[in-house]
């Protein structure tokens, strides 16, 4: 059986240098639980973050080199369109880079694969594997499938094997340069958040100060005014009037009254 491993370049949360994220570590041990030909594939310029797999027990690891802003998607598809796996896995995204989670999901549409979303725990079968997703409050969502299937890792998967670097420093590194197309897909456009108007019901039930108590705080709810990425001047002084207008700052007294 053949398992690929896709690993991403996180980044260390604190240091914000180049480090293998937990949830990859994870993966590498549920592989190597389940046995076979196991190899790491990482696209990108350097694969610093994606060597530490090695010290947590992953036997090789596949770079190909691309440029920084190349698409990973393409040259990934390509290689396991030779590589031919059985079973991938891979995070649900990075840590501290893009983190946009799509590329599981675009690497699988495009080989079409199926692909399922927080896996705890598999079991490789007579025809497949059974795969056991993370739900809410706990529960389990088992699903059986045939492969080549692709998983993303739950942080409730089996935890890491502990690393090692003489362990690192014997596992195999190969790299190919890969002429991969630039990605020139439109960036997502990013604003602030808007809170959406919480409508209240009418203070129609309940007693005398049960009215009076949402009619207060419904009024106390109104005015003042919304500023969308505002320069810092005009937050400011926005600020500063509000504060005048509820009584915390004094008023300003005109210089020109007699």
């Amino acid at each position: 059986m053949k398992i690929a491993i896709l690993l991403s370049a996180s980044l260390h949360p604190v240091s914000q240098r180049p480090a293998l994220s937990r949830i990859e570590a994870q993966a590498v041990a549920m592989a190597l639980d389940l046995g076979g030909d196991i190899v790491g594939f990482h696209a990108g310029p350097d694969c610093v973050a994606a060597a530490s797999a090695l010290g947590h027990g992953l036997p090789r690891l596949i770079h190909l080199r691309t440029q920084p802003t190349a698409d990973p998607v393409p040259p990934l598809v390509a290689e396991f369109q030779r590589f031919q796996p059985d079973l991938v896995l891979t995070g649900s995204r990075s840590v501290g880079a893009d983190e946009t989670g799509l590329v599981p999901y675009r690497f699988a549409d495009a080989l079409g694969w199926p692909i399922l979303a927080d896996a705890v725990s598999v079991e490789r079968m007579s025809d497949g594997f059974k795969v056991a997703s993370a739900l809410p409050k706990g529960e389990r969502l088992i699903c059986e499938e045939t492969g080549p299937l692709v998983l993303t890792l739950h942080p409730a998967a089996p935890p890491p094997r502990a690393y090692a670097y003489a362990q690192e420093r014997r596992g195999l590194i190969e790299t190919r340069s890969i002429e991969a197309e630039l990605d020139t897909s439109p960036r997502p456009l990013e604003r602030p958040m808007r809170q959406r108007a919480k409508v209240k019901a009418s203070a129609t039930g309940g007693s005398a100060a049960d009215r009076l108590k949402a009619a207060t705080e419904m009024a106390a709810s109104t005015g003042g005014e919304l500023l969308v990425d505002p320069e810092p001047e005009m937050a400011a002084r926005a600020i500063l009037r509000h504060l005048r207008d509820i009584g915390a700052l004094p008023a300003v007294k005109d210089s020109r009254a007699t």
